[in-house]
């Protein structure tokens, strides 16, 4: 089956499409990417999902506009990777504007802004939409689900296998071995909490939005890490939280980086972002190591995916810090970095055409097994 796959993160970038042919096992396809395609948000769209993300108050009219606009961008990226439209389903993620963890008194919450109906009609096409809702009515963080499909898509080795998302947010998969005592173990996943967020936010701020990103990691590279600082930041109680566990830029947004800034003092722009990028790889180092000290799982290799992969000074600390693991780009193994996550949309859409349902349990806490997104089709 071919299916298109539509993906915006938590950076708000834009949109990454990718054409996939699905044959065989659902759990276990083979499977084509047939073309790929990255759709770039126009700056003020851009700037409008931050803000609001951020907590920008604005009224119904201006809710909907937003939401119309991101639903044509989507249809203008799917039509550029599908120009045909040969794909028999379109699975669309939507923008993520609000994210809201599992927490004792309150059930977790997430918020996806895209017109299903309309991409539907826009594109006259099958579209599959609003994969967190379901997760999240029982009792799920509704994230991360990529973790869900990666196994299918990347595969057991001979020892345990992760794959690790650096978007806006970080997210770690953990994947079982093939063979031995813990081939009838079940895959794992969580947000492990920043990953590029703060360092795009400071960036931006410290250049007066001149710049966007840090480009290969140069400027941290030609900076000093604060590591006694980042050792006080990685007592924090979020990254102690035993998985399921979920965040977004509503716990590491821009007053985050604010309450950090003070700590640090008056330092320069290279130190700041060495210091924050640092940070992002000891997160995951320690989760790694956390994962060792209570479930004695010691990863083989780790698989890295998305934006924060081109990062060079990231990629660097991360080699550093995971001593023991085989460090290396997810492209190795043929899945394209940057659309690994529409990859797995895709994979989810052609789940949900086949009525396969998926145990979310050990990734994020639903209690049931749930066919995940909605189905929308073209009204004539």
């Amino acid at each position: 089956m071919h299916v298109l796959g539509l993906m915006s993160g938590t950076s708000a970038d834009g949109i990454d499409a990718v054409l996939v042919d699905f044959q065989g096992d659902p759990s276990k396809p083979k499977w084509k990417i047939l073309n790929t395609d990255s759709f770039e948000y126009p700056t003020s769209t851009r700037e409008k999902i931050i803000r609001v993300g951020q907590g920008l108050e604005i009224n119904s009219k201006d809710w909907f506009e937003l939401a119309e606009e991101i639903t044509e961008l989507y249809a203008c990226a799917a039509r550029s990777c599908d120009p045909d439209s040969i794909a028999e389903v379109v699975g669309c993620h939507g923008q993520t504007l609000f994210h809201r963890s599992v927490q004792k008194s309150k059930r977790g919450g997430s918020l996806q802004i895209l017109l299903g109906p309309l991409l539907a009609n826009i594109l006259d096409q099958t579209v599959i939409y609003d994969f967190r809702s379901k997760d999240i009515a029982s009792g799920g963080h509704g994230a991360p689900l990529v973790a869900l499909v990666d196994e299918a898509l990347v595969g057991r080795l001979y020892g345990w296998r992760g794959v690790l998302n650096l978007g806006g947010i970080a997210n770690l998969t953990i994947i079982p071995p093939k063979t031995g005592i813990d081939k009838t173990s079940e895959c794992l996943g969580w947000d492990c909490g920043p990953a590029n967020s703060l360092i795009d936010l400071a960036i931006k701020e410290s250049s007066n939005s001149l710049l966007m990103f840090d480009k290969n990691g140069s400027l941290a590279s030609r900076g000093k890490p604060k590591l006694d600082i980042i050792e006080k930041w990685l007592r924090d109680p979020f990254f102690h939280l035993e998985p399921p566990r979920s965040t977004g830029r509503e716990q590491f947004g821009y007053q985050y980086l604010q309450e950090r800034k003070k700590e640090l003092g008056d330092i320069s722009k290279e130190d700041l972002l060495s210091t924050l990028t640092t940070f992002t790889a000891s997160i995951i180092s320690q989760d790694l190591d956390n994962l060792f000290k209570y479930k004695n799982i010691r990863l083989l290799e780790l698989l890295v995916a998305g934006g924060g992969t081109r990062n060079l000074f990231l990629m660097k600390q991360l080699q550093k810090q995971c001593c023991g693991i085989h460090v290396r780009q997810i492209n190795d193994i043929g899945i394209p970095l940057q659309y690994r996550e529409a990859l797995v949309f895709a994979a989810l859409s052609w789940w949900n055409i086949l009525g396969k349902k998926v145990n979310p349990k050990n990734i994020t806490g639903a209690n049931k097994s749930i066919l995940y997104g909605l189905r929308v089709d073209p009204s004539y």
